[in-house]
């Protein structure tokens, strides 16, 4: 059983819930997990600068930060800026859901083995993520 939980902690007023547990789900099952239990937590921009330093020693916000927890099954926690994502959302030209839901599935990709530090893997990313968010439609 897979169960993907969204919580916002950020300053939007809505949140696709259904539809980024639904795109973590098909990360999930469309990368053979069959068992997990994945929190989606939507922050602040300073909230996530914070995280970047304290757990990773970067001292800047980014958009979205993974952490596993558990490999078998898998448990993990993705961390998203909702203020980063508005950002991207307006540079991208494309709607705030849309940006969530990519993000979404970026940190579900991650915890499912996948790696972007190399231009070729980051490639292999976004093809990935556009792949599970089309699949929504």
């Amino acid at each position: 059983m897979i169960t993907v939980t969204v919580y916002n902690e950020s300053s939007l007023a809505r949140v696709p819930r259904s539809a980024v547990e639904s795109v973590v789900s098909a990360v999930c099952t469309g990368e053979g997990i069959m068992e997990a239990d994945i929190r989606v937590i939507l922050v602040s921009d300073e909230e996530i600068h914070r995280i970047n330093r304290e757990f990773l020693q970067h001292d800047y916000p980014t958009d979205v930060i993974t952490f596993p927890i558990e490999d078998e099954p898998l448990e993990g926690e993705i961390y998203i800026s909702a203020d980063t994502a508005g950002m991207q959302a307006k540079e991208y030209k494309v709607t705030l859901t849309n940006e969530l839901l990519r993000l979404s599935a970026h940190g579900a990709l991650h915890l499912a083995g996948y790696d972007d530090d190399t231009s070729e893997k980051r490639t292999a990313m976004s093809e990935l993520e556009t792949k599970y968010v089309n699949s929504l439609r």
